[in-house]
């Protein structure tokens, strides 16, 4: 993968950079317009609308959100479980909002956390994500298998007192690899999932298989491998007693010698960093 041009980022990398600063635009501008009685449906339709007047028209997978104990998938057994419902939003509560949306054949997957108005618990489980975000990019750039950085990050959450909610995905993932999608102006969806994305995912599971490799960061011996390059969706999600929290950004990993070029953030200039830089 090509990463630096002149200095600066690849245009591959600018525009999955260009969907990824859209979709937290969308989360920022969809969390300002939340109020009390709103319903997780309504909320994720909100998003829907953003994206689509913006020139939006296919996903990864359409928007989720989750209010109240829902942040922290308290009872999810099921992946119905995991779309939007008619929960309304009250006071205090805090939400999560997710959206992976495809823009111009680029695919981004992004998590955005808060509450209406005060939280003070989910605002130390977000201020504690900090560190997640940091022992990631950390290990990645030390070559580690990937479920051996899945239970490194299993073990930060026990010693901050948190439980690891990440594990409620399908097949417990951390994240997962995203790429290009062939552009089209509509694109069928099945259980919420653009067509066209989940292809490119099994494609890469079926050369991953062959090689040894797997497109999800899990915690089975599928993911005993090392970082494969590519771009990753990062997406550490911590619980606390019916409280949830998380941020999912793309992570860059490359076959760079280079530590700094070998892993980095996307996009350090994002809703939760910004959040980090000015509690400090």
């Amino acid at each position: 993968m090509t990463t630096a041009v002149a200095g600066g980022l690849s245009a591959e990398l600018r525009g999955f950079g260009e969907v990824q600063r859209l979709a937290y635009e969308c989360a920022e501008a969809v969390a300002a317009q939340l109020k009390p009685g709103v319903t997780e449906r309504e909320a994720a339709r909100m998003q829907r609308r953003w994206l689509r007047e913006r020139g939006v028209r296919d996903w990864f997978h359409l928007p989720f959100a989750w209010f109240g104990d829902r942040t922290a998938f308290v009872g999810f057994r099921i992946p119905l479980q995991f779309f939007p419902t008619d929960r309304r939003l009250e006071p205090g509560m805090p939400f999560i909002l997710d959206m992976a949306p495809v823009y111009k054949g680029f695919t981004a997957d992004i998590g955005y956390s808060g509450s209406l108005g005060l939280n003070p618990v989910q605002d130390k489980l977000l201020a504690d994500l900090e560190a997640h975000r940091a022992l990631i990019l950390r290990e990645v750039r030390e070559r580690r298998p990937l479920r051996e950085i899945y239970e490194d990050v299993d073990r930060l959450m026990t010693r901050q007192g948190y439980a690891n909610r990440h594990r409620a995905y399908p097949f417990g993932v951390i994240a997962h690899k995203v790429d290009r999608v062939a552009e089209r102006s509509w694109s069928p969806r099945l259980f919420g999932f653009g067509v066209q994305a989940l292809k490119g995912l099994a494609s890469d599971a079926l050369h991953g298989h062959r090689e040894g490799w797997s497109p999800l960061w899990s915690p089975y011996t599928f993911s005993d491998h090392p970082p494969r390059p590519g771009l990753w969706a990062v997406e550490p999600h911590l619980g606390f007693r019916g409280t949830g929290a998380k941020f999912e950004e793309l992570l860059v990993v490359t076959d760079s010698r280079d530590p700094e070029q070998s892993a980095f953030w996307l996009d350090d200039d994002l809703p939760h960093v910004r959040r980090w830089a000015e509690d400090k």
